[in-house]
């Protein structure tokens, strides 16, 4: 078996390994539509009856027949398991129950399980948020699956579905969980017979069945959705056959699908071939591959010939095409082994007249190496037609002077004669076959250092020398025997062959060295940076790999929380931060080798993590030329991978500061609920006191001095006024501790708002107060005791921070889903733009305030409404001359069931 028809050992070591997970791991079966009411369900029950005919150990896990009578009656005699009840808000979901599908699977030998709606969102509480997560379990288990979806399901086609018909469907699979099914049935029906299921009520109810047909039902939508789903199809089919031609090593194209090959060269007519596959792809509109074969020949040319199929090969890059650059002694064969790699049909390639009666064109020599494979002929303009074999990457002729390598000619003279003065004094010693191969010798180092234009030189040049000093008779051409003309013939050929497969090993070694360097310095640098703890040291990681690999000075730049660039120290390149700041924006390179600021003198490359851009790499190349595909995605690696560490040591960052802010939090509330209990119990005494000298006869007052009740009543308040803040503090601690129990019941919200005033009496002193309730309230299910709170610190902050007599409004309204509460103000409002930090614990409007309290209040608001399932919130109520009065808004789910038994914290429910 030749090398070219051997199969990869690494793909079969890879198959080996899929073969032994996928031996342990159940089989995934989707039946898959492209949209619903094209028989799905009723495809996967027909088979599943089917296999239970043939003995398949097979139930139903979850089917939707959505009330279709010919659905209900295919599903009927089929074994089924029980469904979980699962209680969501006011109601009870009949949910999959994965463990008891596990249990059954257990006993079991082969169990398949059908599970209809694989992008199903599961009820809250359910062990998967997501139906295919339930399927990924019963696959790693070792159960068989089978299961629906429709086109508009798959992740990455959701947005283009939802830019068609104008629906946007949130519940998605991933196109992994897809693409590595193991089967997959496309369930087809035209849009116009679908239509006519829908309007005959087989797909629907008759009332959801106007509205479906008059919006996502739309003939161009299901013809739409109908494409999308076949070409999705197609794509996966395409894909596994492609791995099973590289599993089998076949050589032969298969046309099943159209693709084309451009074929790249160095000369004037590679821009034309590009320009020509570009429109025969749209055309035919299939997808399309250009590539430029570096042969020894090609990469002696002059640097000017080389960048020009580079840019090329950039132009075919935006065009469209998947470029690549095959190092190869022969452009022909590596033309067509990359074609049968990837099972592309047609090569497009420049035609071209022969230069010399005994050259092949291009065209020809792909025709004799592949006579299954299609070559399109691109006309050439005149001029470039003395060059055909340039198009296709073959090695050109030479045509200007100045373009002869005359080094390794003149190393090639130098060699032979060199081997003709040292072999002379030999001649007595040595038979002529050992000065032969001294000759060869000769022939063998020229090509290797010099490739094959010296080496075809040095060896007729060493026939000859060998003749003219060696062969009898001496220092002539002339032979005393015919049969040195065999020995003649037979050292050509042989020097020739030794010096064009030298000369073809020394290309495939540098190639593969290079390969081999960038590797390596690959995996240093990853290994480098995921022991890098700081930005500075992975900019110092890239700078020394770029410099290594490339010679180019860069400077990465880091952005902060506002999308800020700040270079960080040690770059080397000059960077001009409007580039950077476009780069970073868009996400897309620009500078040097771009289409966007290509003046720059560096290439910035965004740094684009999973999460998000953490910041640019900016590349300033010490050769100036344009960068290979190769260099490029070299680069283009090298910025993920620093990339990833930026966003890798952000999170590390994150992740200590929240175990610091965890410890503060948990230090603090235990400091502020051990003195809580410490203070309560003076300042209870303090109140008692006061109370007592309240009671006592009071003796006269001295002159200009406060009466005893007076002062009495003075500590009372100020006592007071310390408890309730004490209070606070120590709710504060309970709640964020998870100590305050849940006491739900239904009350009116009447009720709960007249405890709250009275309760706020003291606070509001004869202040007006306007309750506007709306007639329709319904009974909410919440803690009275703790809502009341909430009320009575809002009431407290309006009376507090507002001018005396001024009057504070409640209202309440109800919608279909949510209960509003609103508490309105006349006083100066809330500081602009810092709304939301109210909330937070221990902040206050004013830093300076001669008002008491420790900003806990709006905290506890918070913490008891998020506990209750809503939220509240502040602002501004505008007026005619500014701001009005605060307005603090309570918004509550409207017939809220229980979260639990009542001994959920709220801090917990939070």
């Amino acid at each position: 078996m030749s090398d070219s028809t051997r199969p990869d050992p690494d793909v079969l070591l890879q198959q080996v390994q899929q073969d032994e997970a996928h031996a342990r791991r159940g089989k995934l079966k989707i039946f898959f539509g492209a949209s619903a009411g094209v028989g799905k369900t009723y495809a996967m029950l027909g088979a599943a009856r089917a296999a239970r005919e043939q003995g398949a150990a097979l139930i139903v896990g979850l089917v939707e027949t959505h009330g279709r009578a010919d659905t209900e009656a295919m599903a009927r005699d089929l074994q089924r398991l029980p469904l979980k009840a699962v209680p969501y808000r006011d109601r009870v979901l009949q949910e999959f129950d994965l463990d008891a599908a596990l249990a059954w699977a257990g006993t079991q030998a082969d169990p398949l399980l059908l599970l209809d709606e694989l992008a199903h969102s599961n009820a809250p509480g359910s062990r998967h948020p997501k139906r295919w997560q339930d399927v990924e379990e019963l696959l790693d288990a070792g159960v068989d699956v089978w299961s629906t979806m429709n086109v508009q399901h798959l992740e990455s086609l959701n947005d283009i579905v939802g830019g068609i018909t104008g629906v946007r469907v949130w519940e998605t699979v991933p196109d992994r969980l897809f693409d590595e099914a193991d089967e997959v049935v496309v369930v087809d029906l035209p849009p116009d017979e679908l239509l006519a299921r829908l309007k005959a009520g087989k797909v629907y109810l008759p009332a959801q069945a106007e509205r479906a047909a008059g919006n996502f039902f739309r003939k161009g939508n299901l013809l739409a959705l109908r494409e999308l789903a076949l070409r999705r199809t197609a794509d996966r089919v395409d894909d596994e056959m492609q791995a099973w031609r590289r599993r089998s090593a076949v050589q032969t194209v298969w046309p099943n699908r159209e693709a084309l090959l451009a074929c790249v060269g160095t000369g004037e007519s590679a821009e034309k071939v590009v320009r020509a596959s570009a429109r025969l792809a749209a055309q035919l509109d299939v997808p399309w591959h250009a590539v430029h074969v570096e042969t020894p020949a090609v990469q002696r040319l002059p640097d000017g010939r080389r960048e020009q199929a580079l840019r090329v090969l950039k132009l075919a890059q935006e065009l469209g095409a998947t470029v690549a650059t095959p190092s190869a002694p022969e452009a022909a064969p590596a033309l067509v082994r990359h074609a049968r790699e990837h099972n592309l049909a047609r090569l497009v390639v420049g035609r071209g007249g022969r230069r010399w009666p005994w050259q092949s064109s291009a065209a020809d020599r792909i025709a004799e190496l592949a006579d299954d494979l299609d070559v399109i002929q691109v006309a050439l303009p005149a001029a470039s037609r003395d060059r055909p074999a340039a198009a296709a990457g073959v090695r050109p002729p030479i045509a200007v002077q100045g373009e002869l390598p005359w080094r390794g000619y003149a190393a090639a003279v130098a060699a032979c004669a060199l081997v003709a003065v040292a072999a002379t004094p030999l001649l007595g010693l040595l038979e002529l076959t050992n000065i032969v191969m001294i000759f060869l010798l000769a022939v063998v180092g020229v090509g290797w250092v010099y490739g094959r234009g010296p080496a075809v030189l040095a060896a007729f040049l060493g026939v000859g020398l060998f003749d003219f000093f060696f062969v009898p008779p001496r220092f002539s051409f002339a032979v005393s025997d015919v049969q040195y003309l065999v020995t003649f013939a037979v050292m050509l050929v042989v020097a020739l062959a030794i010096g064009q497969l030298t000369a073809g090993l020394k290309v495939q070694a540098q190639a593969a060295t290079l390969r081999e360097h960038r590797m390596r310095g690959l995996y240093e640098m990853s290994r480098d940076l995921s022991a890098a703890l700081l930005p500075e040291q992975v900019a110092e990681i890239g700078a020394r790999f770029l410099a290594s690999e490339f010679g180019a000075k860069a400077t990465l730049m880091a952005a902060d929380d506002r999308d800020r660039l700040r270079a960080l120290p040690g770059g080397t390149a000059a960077v001009d931060e409007a580039v950077a700041q476009w780069a970073f924006d868009r996400g897309e390179p620009a500078g040097f080798g771009t289409d966007t600021l290509a003046a720059s003198a560096c290439l910035v490359l965004p740094l684009k993590a999973p999460m998000r851009p953490r910041g640019v790499l900016a590349v300033e190349p010490a050769d100036r030329r344009t960068l290979g595909p190769d260099p490029r995605r070299l680069l283009d690696t090298c910025a993920s991978l620093l990339a990833i560490s930026l966003e890798r040591i952000h999170y590390i960052e994150v992740a200590q500061k929240s175990t610091v802010q965890i410890e503060s939090e948990r230090l603090r509330n235990s400091l502020l609920s051990a003195i809580s209990h410490d203070l309560r119990t003076p300042l209870a005494a303090l109140v008692g006191l006061a109370d007592t000298l309240t009671m006592r006869p009071a003796p006269a007052p001295a002159n200009g001095a406060p009466a005893q009740a007076e002062v009495a009543t003075a500590i009372r308040e100020s006592a007071l006024r310390m408890n309730a803040m004490v209070s606070n503090l120590l709710d504060m601690a309970r709640l964020e501790a998870g100590a305050v129990p849940m006491r739900r019941e239904w009350q009116p919200l009447e009720e709960v708002v007249g405890s709250a005033l009275a309760a706020s009496a003291s606070a509001l002193q004869g202040r007006p107060v306007r309750v506007r309730m709306a007639d329709d309230l319904p009974l909410l299910h919440l803690d009275a005791v703790l809502f009341e709170r909430v009320l009575v610190n809002l009431i407290e902050n309006a009376a507090k921070y507002t001018p005396a007599g001024s009057a504070i409004e409640i209202s309440a309204s109800a919608s279909s889903t949510a209960l509003t509460i609103v508490v309105d103000d006349h006083g100066p409002g809330l500081p602009p733009g810092r709304e939301e930090a109210l909330f937070d614990k221990f902040e206050r409007g004013s830093k300076e305030s001669a008002l008491p309290g420790v900003g806990l209040g709006l905290a506890i608001c918070r913490a008891i409404v998020q506990a209750h399932q809503g939220r509240v919130r502040g602002v501004n109520r505008p007026g005619p001359a500014g701001i009005a009065g605060a307005r603090f808004t309570i918004e509550l789910p409207r017939g809220e069931p229980p979260a639990d038994d009542g001994s959920a914290s709220a801090a917990a429910l939070a």
